[in-house]
């Protein structure tokens, strides 16, 4: 059986060289969220307790001219089958989808959870329209919209490269074996996850598939000269000048807020969006820098000599 790490490499291969092509310059703006698990806000809908907080961010970068790009499993689809009911619990965040999408700035990325995306038939049938029972009427939502594994960005004078995909290429049980995998999440954690418990073979709890992970992906990298932005682990990730370029976004389902990656103006962030409270006691949602920024370019490992 192939190992891991091999594994990690053919599907990483595969996905940048089925990856569409995103041209940016140091004019451009993008935010990178994943991981938001968006639900059908019952308990074990983990993304309802940060709406309001992704729903103040999403309008800070829309106005401020970012195009969104999600790196998979916005919609829980393991945990629920019927995407009607989460498009209908967080209808908010749809209407804004819209607008990002009528401008032209909205990238969406399918992960293990949002597997179904990949299949043309469920998104036509699911996200280009939908029936509005109150009103009788059919609304466009993502018409013609299509959805990727990988997108490489590809700086338009310098032609560095940055590969961004979910993170679970390589994983065996959520990517090989992904429907096994769903089943149990659908039928069984799903469950449990409503009354605190958390499926052991997920990443995020299991700190070392997180490293190994990781590993396999700087390994990639390395191989390749290619930076990688990713989500999956639900664990942020900045590196220093001197590493690989290795970036995860984190997710939107922690308890203390969420975060994301943003490029903007040659440089690329890990920011962090959250409640915050002042001395009199209101409550605000703020944005905090956790690492960067840095020169997009100073990742660019063609140009270093120990590379």
């Amino acid at each position: 059986m192939i190992s891991e790490n091999k594994l990690s490499d053919k599907r990483l291969t595969e996905a940048y060289n089925n990856a569409k092509i995103e041209y940016f310059d140091n004019n451009s703006r993008y935010i990178f969220f994943s991981d938001c698990h968006r639900g059908n806000c019952t308990p074990s809908d983990e993304f309802a307790k940060n709406q309001n907080i992704f729903l103040f961010a999403l309008e800070y970068y829309f106005n401020n001219g970012y195009t969104y790009v999600e790196l998979g499993d916005g919609d829980e689809l393991w945990q629920n089958s019927n995407f009607k009911e989460i498009r209908l619990a967080h209808d908010e965040v749809y209407t804004l989808f819209q607008k990002f999408y009528d401008y032209n700035r909205l990238i969406m990325l399918y992960g293990n959870h949002n597997i179904y995306l990949k299949y043309r038939n469920f998104v036509e049938k699911n996200y280009y329209e939908y029936y509005d029972d109150y009103n009788q009427e059919t609304i466009k939502l993502f018409p013609n919209i299509k959805i990727h594994e990988a997108v490489i960005f590809k700086h338009k004078d310098t032609g560095q490269e940055i590969l961004a995909v979910h993170g679970h290429q390589g994983d065996l049980m959520n990517d090989k074996f992904w429907r096994f995998t769903l089943l149990s999440v659908r039928y069984f954690w799903r469950y449990l996850h409503s009354i605190g418990f958390t499926n052991p073979s997920s990443p995020v709890k299991n700190a070392e598939k997180i490293h190994k992970i990781e590993r396999f992906y700087s390994n990639w990298i390395e191989k390749n000269k290619i930076m990688i932005i990713c989500g999956h682990t639900h664990r942020p990730h900045f590196p220093k000048i001197n590493e690989l370029p290795y970036f995860n976004d984190g997710s939107c389902v922690r308890a203390n807020g969420i975060q994301g990656i943003e490029i903007a103006d040659g440089k690329i962030i890990l920011v962090e969006w959250r409640i915050s409270y002042n001395p009199p006691g209101d409550l605000h949602i703020k944005r905090k820098i956790l690492r960067g920024p840095e020169a997009i370019e100073t990742f660019d490992l063609r140009k270093r000599t120990d590379a």
